[in-house]
């Protein structure tokens, strides 16, 4: 028998026209995506259907919208057969809505709140991160070391092999960014984001999160969730309110989740919600075990 693990992407999986033509095609998406509009306060489906692109990447909308593309996904199911859960970043609250966890609207505005609080926290304390590639994990973080005599900057996300983010201050990361290319570096790219994810300068966002966080009405988890902070499974609700408090400025383990999970015995993987990124991340991390995904209405033929 297959072991399943659902996976939920996160920031960067969202595209003008998502979960548009779910919508069309499902009156129970409606009324999903409509009380997800009354939750919010405004209409974040034309956004997300219509766009412009400009207001859909800012980190407040983006958020919120690829979590409910993914929850919209996971609630049209007929059978949900998963094992275990795991999300990327942001992903890891579609996860604990998925185990049972968290409820859809509590997640949605705890998602909505923590897009605000990370955009307010790269207005007050700007930064940026980088793509490092082609390089082992011990050596970008001595190179993050070194580099942060001229600024903050820590690794961010361990996506898979050769592929890591870092994190921190503009003169930081741009130091770390020139000793990686000196150091052999297949390719180091700066990204476009509004803010430094996952590092210290997410501390007032996480100072603001913590209020919101201790109100939540968190459960424990019905399946194990894969938490970012550890890459291990947890399922207690109040190591779970813990460990999304700490993920704010602590990095992303996802190759060691995946590599985890597989030990644990998990031979599937399912991505539900925008794009195809983890599936890639899967691929590059374990070439012998199954993905697939489910984005579009027309994937989910024989599941509704």
């Amino acid at each position: 028998m297959s072991k399943i693990a659902y996976l939920f992407p996160g920031q960067g999986s969202q595209s003008v026209g998502m979960a548009k033509d779910i919508y069309e095609n499902s009156d129970k998406a409606k009324e999903i995506i409509d009380s997800a509009n009354e939750a919010l306060g405004f209409d974040i489906s034309q956004i997300m259907f219509e766009g412009p692109i400009e207001s859909l990447k800012q980190t407040d909308v983006t958020q919120p919208a690829i979590f409910l593309h993914s929850i919209l996904i996971f609630n049209l199911l007929k059978e949900t057969k998963f094992d275990v859960a795991a999300g990327h970043s942001l992903g890891e609250y579609s996860a604990l809505v998925a185990a049972g966890a968290i409820g859809f609207i509590d997640a949605l505005k705890l998602v909505r709140f923590r897009g605000q609080s990370m955009l307010q926290a790269g207005i007050e304390q700007p930064g940026t991160m980088a793509a490092v590639i082609g390089m082992d994990p011990d050596k970008v973080e001595k190179i993050c070391d070194e580099a942060s005599s001229a600024g903050i900057v820590q690794c961010a996300n361990f996506n898979s092999p050769g592929q890591i983010v870092i994190s921190g201050s503009v003169d930081g990361v741009h130091k770390a960014m020139d000793l990686a290319k000196n150091a052999g570096a297949k390719m180091v790219k700066e990204l476009v984001v509004s803010g430094a994810f996952h590092s210290p300068l997410m501390q007032s966002a996480k100072d603001k999160f913590k209020a919101e966080l201790d109100k939540a009405d968190i459960k424990n988890a019905l399946k194990p969730v894969y938490a970012n902070v550890t890459a291990k499974p947890v399922t207690d609700k109040i190591e779970i309110s813990n460990l999304l408090f700490d993920q704010l400025t602590s990095p992303v383990r996802w190759e060691e989740t995946i590599k985890n999970m597989i030990e644990d015995g998990i031979t599937e993987f399912v991505e539900i919600g925008p794009g195809k990124v983890l599936q890639g991340l899967v691929k590059r991390i374990n070439r012998d075990v199954r993905f697939s995904g489910l984005e579009k209405y027309s994937d989910l033929e024989g599941l509704i």
